[in-house]
C-alpha cells in the first residue's frame, strides 16, 4: 500500500538503529520526509547508517549543539534510549526544530510537561511516534469499538516478546533496555503500545495498578497492568523475557473482537458465543511506519493544531498512566532522582 504526501520535510535523525531506518524509509516511500542530517556519537556509525541506505550528500554530526544548529533540517526524529529523550528533545525545541519522539517521550511526567511548555513557547510541534494507532488496521478496530461501545465490557491486551537483548542481560551485561539508568523495562517498551491501545480505544482509566516481575537490578522484565474504568477493567500483559501467542481480546457481551497482537496488529476477527470466528477485512502497509509518517508531515505542513492537540492529549494520558503504573509498583528510574 502506498500513501503519498504533498511536501517532503527535511529530516534530521538521532539513533542509527533498525527503527530509525524504518522511519527514514517510510518518510521517503510516502514523499513525507527526506533524510538530510544524521547525528551519532561516532562518525563511522553515522556513515555506516547512510551507506546502508545507499544515500549520499547527507550531513553528519557527532556534537549535538552542532547538529541542532544546522539549517539543513526542520524536524528531528529521536530514537535514542528512553533516558536521553528529554535532553535531546529539549535541545531540539530550543533550536526551533519540530520533534518526533519515539515512545515514550520522557522518563516521567515532569519531563513531559517541561517539553510541552517549551514547545508551546517556541511554536514547534512535539509528536510522540505511536505508529500503530495511525495504521488503517488500527483505525478499523477503533471504528468497531465506537460502533459497539454500548456493549463494551472490557478487554485483555497482550504483548510479550522475548528481547534480543535479554541474552546479554543474562550473560551479565547491562543493555539499556534492561536498566533503570536508561528508563528501560517491559512497561516502558512494549507496554507503551498496550497503554496507547487502552487510551485511544477506551479513554482515561480511573485507577492504575502495575504488578511487575522484577529482574535482579530492579527493572521489570514483564508484568501485568490493570486499568479500571467505570464499568469495566482492562487487563494488560507485557513482557520482554518471554514469548506469548495470546490474542488481544475486546469484549462486547456475547461477541469478542480478536486482535492477533497488542502492538503490531496484522489480523482482526470477530467471534460469537458459538465460537464462530469471522475475519474482518483490513489493510496494512509493508512498512508499518508509513501511516504515521504521512500524518506527521501533514500536521506540520498544514499546521493542523486540532489534529496535533488530539495526538498530544493521547501522549499526555499515556505518559501519565505509565508513571502512575511505575509508582504503584515502586519502580523508580534514575531520571526521577534528578529533580
Amino acid at each position: 500500500m502506498k500513501i503519498r504526501g504533498d511536501l517532503m520535510i527535511n529530516l534530521g535523525i538521532i539513533g542509527t538503529n533498525w527503527i530509525t531506518k524504518q522511519f527514514v524509509n517510510a518518510g521517503e516511500e510516502t514523499d513525507s520526509f527526506k533524510l538530510a542530517h544524521v547525528y551519532s556519537r561516532t562518525e563511522s556509525k553515522a556513515q555506516s547508517f547512510i551507506d546502508d541506505l545507499s544515500k549520499s550528500n547527507i550531513s553528519i554530526s557527532t556534537d549535538l549543539e552542532q547538529f541542532f544548529s544546522s539549517n539543513d533540517f526542520d524536524a528531528v526524529y529521536i530514537a535514542s534510549p528512553n533516558r536521553l529523550h528529554f535532553k535531546q528533545a529539549k535541545m531540539a525545541i530550543e533550536h526551533g526544530k519540530n520533534v518526533i519522539l519515539e515512545k515514550p517521550s520522557a522518563s516521567n511526567i515532569r519531563e513531559f510537561t517541561i517539553l510541552d511548555q517549551l514547545a508551546h513557547q517556541k511554536g514547534v510541534y512535539m509528536i510522540e511516534a505511536a505508529r500503530h494507532i495511525h495504521e488503517p488496521i488500527f483505525k478499523k478496530v477503533q471504528e468497531y469499538v465506537d460502533n459497539n461501545r454500548e456493549q463494551l465490557t472490557g478487554a485483555t491486551i497482550s504483548y510479550m516478546k522475548y528481547s534480543s537483548k535479554f541474552d546479554d542481560f543474562l550473560a551479565g551485561k547491562k543493555p539499556n533496555v534492561f536498566t533503570t539508568d536508561f528508563s528501560g523495562g517491559a512497561l516502558y517498551d512494549l507496554g507503551v503500545y498496550t497503554v496507547y491501545d487502552a487510551v485511544v480505544l477506551f479513554g482515561q482509566p480511573e485507577e492504575v495498578k502495575y504488578q511487575p516481575e522484577f529482574l535482579e537490578d530492579g527493572i521489570d522484565g514483564s508484568g501485568s497492568l490493570t486499568l479500571k474504568y467505570k464499568d469495566f477493567d482492562v487487563n494488560i500483559i507485557v513482557g520482554k523475557t518471554k514469548n506469548s501467542y495470546l490474542p488481544t481480546e475486546i469484549y462486547f457481551g456475547k461477541k469478542t473482537l480478536l486482535l492477533d497482537n497488542g502492538g503490531d496488529i496484522t489480523k482482526v476477527s470477530e467471534a460469537d458465543d458459538k465460537k464462530e470466528i469471522k475475519e474482518i477485512p483490513t489493510t496494512k502497509s509493508d512498512n508499518p511506519m508509513d501511516s504515521e509518517a504521512i500524518e506527521f508531515a501533514r500536521i506540520i505542513n498544514e499546521n493542523d493544531k486540532a489534529a496535533y492537540d488530539k495526538l498530544f492529549e493521547y501522549a499526555r494520558k499515556v505518559n501519565r498512566i505509565l508513571e502512575q503504573a511505575r509508582m504503584s509498583a515502586g519502580l523508580v528510574f534514575e531520571a526521577d532522582k534528578e529533580y
